[in-house]
């Protein structure tokens, strides 16, 4: 079993910054891929990135490449994701979510573990 904490979501203006990180413990490993997912009122959950622990490749959502970056640190088991430039439409409930094996997906479904989700808020 694997437990994901997210934190540092917030209300921030358009154009700003901020950083995300989800905290992974429990049976973690090095051959697992990690994923955030983001879900706007009334929308499915949708794909915004992903790293593996192994070698660390980095898969983006096109809304939002060039603008985040997902990053992590082995030595505290966080996985970060840096969002700049924010828009108004990246407004939403943030997941991370962890995955078994190095092989990465884009759908949530393919997630076994999640964590219970930040609110990320951008004004206009």
């Amino acid at each position: 079993q694997v437990q994901l904490v997210e934190s540092g979501g917030g209300l921030v203006q358009a154009g700003g910054s901020l950083r995300l990180s989800c905290a992974a413990s429990g049976r973690t490993s090095s051959r697992y891929t990690m994923g955030w997912f983001r879900q706007a009122p009334g929308k499915d959950r949708e794909f915004v990135a992903a790293i593996t622990w192994s070698g660390g490749s980095t898969y983006y959502a096109d809304s939002v490449k060039g603008r985040f970056t997902i990053s992590k640190d082995t030595a505290k088991n966080t996985v970060y994701l840096q969002m700049n430039s924010l828009k108004p439409e990246d407004t939403a409930v943030y997941y991370c979510a962890a995955r078994p094996t190095l092989v990465v997906v884009t759908t949530a479904p393919g997630y076994d573990y999640w964590g219970q989700g930040t609110q990320v808020t951008v004004s206009s």
